[in-house]
Formats: structure tokens, sequence, C-alpha cells
């Protein structure tokens, strides 16, 4: 899942952005209006959690233009603007979810993970592939019976592997999809991560490879 996060607030934005990489999403974070838009035209989000208040464009400004998207993001706003008047404001500006800070963060991940299920085209309630059944709300994987312990960047290179499925995803798609910009697509990073998925899996071999094409669930 591809997030972005825009906020003007350095240290809140970090938290936040850490808090959702720690659950296998990829996040990317804009500090004022503009950045944010110009990364909308760049990259494809799930969902864009959005403060109100921000310098360059402001936030309603912004979330006018993601509502005119044709494929377009799910947008949570995330604010101080805490009055049920505020919330209606935003809601009607076309925001698919409203969150007031102070907030409780277990509360803004399960806000996130339905926004991302009710976007059109969203990835069913679980995955069924190869004896793989991967529950991306309780966060389980069990295969042929056995439950899996995954880190969460093993998680989501699994999630995205079965979304795929049967189709292959090259390491540059993978590095899209689980990490975020910050990646460095000159380590071998989604080698060394596929690998470990690959014998936490177990036997028979799960994951195919194809040289110069990718990897995908057999």
């Amino acid at each position: 899942m591809r997030i972005l996060v825009v906020e003007d607030d350095d240290a809140l934005a970090e938290v936040v952005a850490e808090g959702l990489r720690d659950r296998g999403m990829a996040v990317d974070l804009a500090h004022d209006g503009l950045v944010a838009a110009a990364k909308l035209d760049l990259t494809g989000y799930d969902v864009v959690v959005l403060d109100r208040d921000l310098p360059g464009l402001h936030g309603d400004t912004l979330c006018r233009m993601i509502t005119e998207q044709v494929d377009r993001p799910m947008v949570l706003m995330l604010t101080a603007a805490s009055a049920p008047g505020d919330r209606v404001s935003g809601l009607t500006l076309g925001a698919d979810d409203y969150l007031a800070k102070p907030f409780h963060f277990p509360e803004l991940i399960l806000r996130i993970q339905a926004l991302a299920r009710r976007r059109p085209h969203a990835r069913p309630r679980t995955l069924h592939v190869a004896g793989i059944v991967l529950d991306p709300v309780r966060r389980t994987v069990v295969r042929d019976g056995r439950q899996l312990d995954l880190s969460a960047k093993e998680f989501a290179v699994l999630e995205a592997f079965l979304l795929a499925s049967p189709g292959f995803l090259s390491a540059e798609s993978l590095l899209e999809q689980v990490w975020d910009e910050n990646a460095d697509s000159f380590t071998n990073t989604v080698t060394v991560t596929v690998g470990r998925l690959r014998r936490k899996l177990g036997e028979p071999p799960a994951i195919e490879t194809a040289r110069g094409i990718g990897y995908r669930i057999a």
C-alpha cells in the first residue's frame, strides 16, 4: 500500500510515516501543498493523509484537486480543526474520512486500511493463492494450514505478489509498491527480502524467479 502523508509539522509527519512503515506500508512525505501536488502527479497512491492548513497550497484546495482525478486516491483529512462544522466542511470538499488531532494511532491505521479497501478496484478482503491465505487487516499469513511469522516488509512483498498473481513483478515495481521514494534502487534490498520470504514460505517452493523479468508466486 502506497501512502502520501501531507503535513507541515515535520516532527509529526515523521512519527506518522515511521508508524505506517512499521505496518509495512510505503510512505512518502510532503510538507507543503505544492510538493504534494507534484508527487500526486508522479505517483499513484492508495491513500493521502492530508492536513488542511498547509503552506504553498492549502489542504482544502489540494483535496478538491484530488477529487477531480479519475483514478484518485482516497483522502483522510488529519487536522487540528476538530469542530463538527470543520468535519462537515472537510467531507463536503470530497475527503473520504476525517480524523482530528490529537489522535489514537491504532485508529489512524484502521481508518487508512478501511479507506484502501473502499477504493475502486481495491484489493479483496483476503488473498488466496497457491495454498497461501493472507489477511491484510489481521496481518496474518497461513500456508497450507501453517501460520507464518513475517516481518512488515516480507508481509508487504508477499501481498504484492498475491495481488499480481499470476503475473510477474520486477524488482523496480516492488521497490515502488513496498518501499518508498527514499529506497535505493541500486541496493540488493529486494533480493534479500525475497530470499527471506522464500525461506519462510518453505516447501514446495512458492516464488518463481525469471531472470530479467522478476518474481511471481508460482
